[in-house]
């Protein structure tokens, strides 16, 4: 990887760490109600008001690093290549790892929770059938509607892209209505607010760019200041836009100076994550549905010590990133070195020769 790309990477990997301890969160502290220790619930609102605070700063930052990544497909290469290098090798990740989690996830439920009672009709890896399962995915009602996003955007984006103005102005529009009308789809709602932030990165990155990397805040620290306080104030009225493009910015910025402060190797752990996104994206699901699983029943049955339970509360999204970020850096590797990575990319089409046709 290129010295100049390393800073990208890392807000890459930074964000797939807080996809995974938003998901780490919102499936264990909620469900949490047989504490023995009133630290022990006060430690748990914690983790998920802290979770929900994240939210301006997780998905947009991601998907604007995503359109920047791929401008060059937007407006260089052929709709042909695009096809195939940009949606039909997602388009095969999300349907295999879809069905992959579904099966996995059905399994896991019958085998740990078969009381549990499962809204399946809320998310395809829940589904009760193959037409749930199918109607989940065309919903974006799925887990990994992260990867359903890049395929709608990137179309979309190659389509509008010599009406850049008009159309960014709509998606502004829409990334604020869909906050007080929602579809009936969660995954969809979520597809609408983020696309504003993807066509910046795709449409206008190289600009927005070079205006963060020549950006003083020590010169513009009050107006800063005074737009990050109006920011706020639309994110508790429900608009978080602002604070989204405002964290978008301040975090490209952070990560920048880091780089040209201090030397950063391309083994650095946050460069690895970074580089594999899709592989931790696509498996973490699993794990940890498994690890919520196992540990809210434990957990409400108050079999484990108190210092065992306050310890689990405070460092469970840690610990369970560690586990997910290294399982799915493994299951990348077994991926490329058994299968020819063909759980993460598709499989190459073999061009038939002369003598075969």
């Amino acid at each position: 990887m290129k010295q100049k790309a390393l800073w990208i990477n890392q807000i890459k990997g930074l964000c797939i760490c807080l996809v995974v301890i938003y998901h780490s969160v919102i499936t264990f502290y909620p469900h949490l109600s047989g504490l023995q220790h009133p630290l022990s619930g006060l430690l748990a609102k914690c983790w998920v008001y802290f979770n929900l605070y994240l939210a301006p700063f997780r998905m947009p930052v991601f998907f604007f690093i995503s359109g920047y990544l791929i401008r060059r497909y937007i407006d260089e290469v052929d709709w042909h290549t695009s096809l195939d290098k940009r949606i039909w090798s997602i388009v095969w990740v999300l349907a295999l790892w879809g069905i992959l989690q579904w099966q996995a996830l059905t399994h896991l439920n019958a085998w740990l929770a078969p009381d549990r009672e499962l809204a399946t009709s809320s998310n395809a890896a829940y589904a009760d059938s193959l037409a749930g399962f199918v109607r989940g995915m065309l919903t974006a009602s799925t887990s990994l509607w992260y990867l359903y996003a890049l395929v709608v955007y990137f179309t979309l984006c190659k389509l509008l892209s010599r009406w850049k103005l008009p159309v960014l102005g709509l998606l502004a529009l829409a990334s604020i209505a869909i906050n007080f009308l929602p579809l009936p789809w969660w995954g969809m709602n979520s597809v609408v607010r983020n696309m504003i932030y993807y066509s910046l990165g795709a449409w206008y990155g190289v600009e927005l760019m070079a205006w963060m990397k020549s950006f003083n805040l020590r010169r513009t620290w009050l107006a800063t200041g005074a737009f990050a306080a109006v920011s706020v104030v639309l994110w508790f009225a429900n608009v978080p836009l602002l604070l989204s493009l405002l964290s978008i910015v301040l975090i490209m910025k952070l990560f920048y100076s880091l780089e040209q402060r201090y030397a950063v190797h391309p083994n650095n752990l946050l460069n690895v994550i970074g580089s594999n996104t899709i592989a931790i994206y696509t498996t973490h699901r699993i794990l940890i549905e498994a690890f919520s699983l196992i540990l809210i029943g434990e957990m409400n049955a108050a079999y484990w010590p108190v210092w065992a339970e306050l310890s689990l509360i405070l460092v469970y999204p840690f610990a369970s990133l560690l586990i997910c970020t290294l399982a799915g850096l493994g299951v990348r590797k077994i991926s490329t070195a058994l299968f020819g990575d063909v759980f993460f990319s598709p499989p190459s089409t073999r061009t038939l020769s002369p003598s075969t046709r």
